[in-house]
């Protein structure tokens, strides 16, 4: 948008406003009917908004550019406008998709049975549930910086009292440190707002866009932005709040925590550094992200195989999932420092976002499900599982598959757009940490699947029913992963990008993986694989894993934690200036 050029609304513009009322419109109409209703109305909503959502795609397909509404008819800046390109329509449609799993799923844990009285928890669990869905539909939308942070306060105070449904003072006091770290991240996002206003006059987008200079003021607004982003998204080492918090939750909230609250700051990073300040990031500034991505990625997955509770394993995984979100910002810039690959540096983050949503809230749900039905999920006592509750493990299993980038899911396709990346910017070093993540990936799946394809010692007794919708749902969720490549033939990328996928040397990598995995587990597990001591070199890998975990403590603790989120913000500042 040109400067003094007025802003108009698009055919079917007004469909952003839908999907983003439609949730707080239940979330009302649930508190008029009752408690009783409240279910109900979810169930009805979620339909209807996966098809307003299906409608923005239809109407973006058909458009020249991104759908524009303007809030009262008022263009920039007077006004606001809600904006939607390809990469919001994406997580859109994705969103809406986990929401209607995780809906399905949370009926076994939170549905109320005929006859029953009203509880609170499951009034609590869908209000909550349709305030993460519209509040993250207002961030995929939206075309200002202020009511981007209006959009993450109403994001973070829906997922905090996810946290503590169980009122246990365990997550009480998780919940706590969630919500006082995130509130210290948006201080230093909202400062950077007020800087970018008061040195350019607008808080709208594409205006910015067009004014921002690589001057002092904008170094300073990205930095405190950026770092106060990286706390509410709780990338290593800002994520003192993140493990106890979803590995303590109930399965149907940790579902909504790691696959859809954590998505909402993540998404306004991408737009920050690719959007809204391509002039002003620059090449050397975008290895600080990456870097700390690569951190998350080798400390979340060594302290995920040492965990011995499988919600906790799944906790610290997510840890090292959101390092590869990351990955993406310096393979946005070519050899020359330009940012000449953004285009395909955003697919692959939106394919990834959408591949961990939909994987990882099928692989919490899994998890909640064993929990439930075994009464306990410690890892070394699953034997047996596999046999119990084949649909469950199946949905566990098949999505850490999706998460290593296993044809044809959606982060194959994502670690192929980083890969290419890599090799025509000469950015190499990449390739090693995005193959080696994968690596630590299959060590989860390959320790979870030898605990739960074993024979147990004894059969197992006083097993609880669990839900089948769930276990489906669960399993439709991980599936959908796993195949999320087969959609690209209608996105906007390569055709030729899935030509080789099912060739010899594709399909030669899965068994490379399992093989790298089960060395990991071997070496790092806390428990060896068999009954044997695990080797002479076991103990010294078993004290790197003791070091990675006092290493993850340490940085869990307030002091530390703080003082890296003022090393971060400081760092990205000096590396912007420089740059």
């Amino acid at each position: 948008m040109a400067p003094g050029e007025l802003l108009t609304g698009t055919e079917g513009g007004a469909l952003l406003a839908a999907a983003v009322l439609l949730p707080f419109v239940g979330m009302l109409a649930g508190l008029l009917l009752g408690g009783r209703w409240l279910p109900r109305v979810a169930f009805v909503l979620m339909p209807l908004g996966l098809g307003v959502a299906l409608a923005i795609a239809s109407a973006r397909a058909d458009a020249d550019g991104p759908l524009v509404y303007l809030l009262g008819g008022w263009s920039p800046p007077l006004g606001i406008a809600l904006r939607a390109d390809g990469a919001a329509v994406a997580m859109l449609l994705a969103v809406a998709g986990v929401v209607c799993g995780i809906g399905a799923f949370a009926r076994g844990d939170f549905g109320l049975a005929p006859g029953a009285g009203e509880s609170r928890g499951a009034f609590a669990y869908w209000l909550l549930l349709l305030a993460v869905w519209g509040a993250l539909n207002l961030v995929f939308v939206s075309g200002d910086l202020f009511t981007l942070y209006v959009a993450l306060e109403l994001l973070t105070f829906a997922g905090v009292p996810l946290v503590c449904l169980a009122g246990s003072g365990e997550t009480l006091r998780a919940a706590l440190r969630y919500i006082l770290f995130a509130l210290c991240g948006s201080v230093l996002y909202l400062l950077g707002a007020v800087l970018l206003y008061g040195g350019y006059g607008t808080l709208d987008m594409p205006l910015l866009a067009g004014a921002l200079q690589p001057e002092p003021i904008a170094y300073a607004a990205l930095a405190l932005m950026t770092a106060g982003l990286f706390a509410k998204t709780a990338l290593f080492p800002l994520h003192l709040w993140l493990p106890p918090a979803h590995g303590g939750a109930p399965a149907a909230a940790s579902a909504v925590l790691s696959a859809l609250v954590i998505k909402g700051s993540w998404f306004l990073v991408l737009r920050l550094w690719l959007d809204v300040m391509p002039g002003v990031a620059n090449a050397a500034a975008a290895q600080l992200p990456a870097a700390l991505g690569a951190a998350a990625i080798v400390t979340g997955s060594v302290v995920a195989l040492r965990q011995q509770r499988l919600k906790l394993l799944v906790a610290y995984s997510t840890v090292a999932q959101i390092g590869y979100l990351f990955l993406l910002f310096p393979l946005a810039f070519d050899a020359a420092g330009d940012m000449t690959l953004r285009e395909v540096a955003t697919s692959a983050g939106v394919l990834q976002a959408i591949a961990h949503a939909t994987a990882k809230a099928g692989m919490f749900m899994a998890a909640g499900l064993v929990y439930a039905a075994l009464g306990h999920d410690r890892i070394d006592d699953l034997a047996g599982a596999a046999k119990a509750l084949p649909v469950a493990v199946a949905a566990f299993l098949v999505g850490g598959l999706a998460l290593m980038g296993a044809v044809p899911s959606g982060a194959y396709l994502a670690k192929k757009l980083l890969l290419g990346s890599a090799a025509t910017s000469g950015q190499w070093w990449w390739t090693w940490v995005l193959q080696g993540g994968a690596a630590f990936t299959a060590g989860y799946v390959v320790l979870v699947a030898l605990r739960v394809f074993r024979r147990p010692p004894a059969p197992l007794a006083d097993l609880k029913p669990v839900s089948a919708l769930s276990q489906w749902a669960a399993l439709g969720l991980a599936v959908a992963s796993l195949l999320l490549s087969l959609a690209a033939v209608w996105g906007p990328l390569p055709p030729d990008l899935l030509a080789k996928a099912f060739s010899l040397e594709e399909l030669a990598m899965l068994p490379v993986l399992f093989g790298a995995g089960a060395l990991l587990v071997a070496a790092l597990a806390r428990s060896p694989l068999t009954g044997s001591s695990g080797g002479a070199a076991r103990p010294g890998f078993a004290g790197l894993g003791t070091a990675f975990e006092a290493g993850d403590r340490l940085v869990r603790q307030w002091a530390p934690a703080m003082l890296a989120l003022l090393l971060v913000a400081g760092t990205c500042g000096w590396l912007l200036a420089r740059g």
